[in-house]
């Protein structure tokens, strides 16, 4: 597996309320991916970043993903590029179902 870091600087200076809501919007095109075991959408406690924290099952797969038009639609949404930095996954432990505010 492989898992990938998505992150945003919070230019637009997004509230958490506001970032919950453009996430909701933007996690029924994740759900159902094939090759994408989970996402976490995530923001720094300081307010500062913004993004994703996705699981693979290949590297393939996350490229399948993050195309040009991936990132044309992304930087649209949030205002800024993103991102990304990649992770070998040796364990992954998994406790609970997907979780929303």
């Amino acid at each position: 597996m492989i898992a990938a870091l998505v992150l945003f600087e919070n230019a637009q200076q997004l509230t958490l309320e506001d970032a919950t809501a453009r996430f909701n919007s933007t996690a029924p095109s994740y759900r159902g991916r094939d090759g994408l075991h989970s996402k976490a959408y995530v923001v720094a406690e300081d307010g500062s970043s913004l993004g994703g924290f996705y699981v693979f099952n290949s590297r393939e797969d996350a490229d399948a993903l993050y195309t040009d038009a991936w990132r044309e639609r992304v930087t649209e949404i949030y205002g800024v590029a993103p991102t990304v930095q990649y992770f070998e996954v040796p364990v992954l432990i998994e406790n609970a179902v997907a979780a929303t505010r």
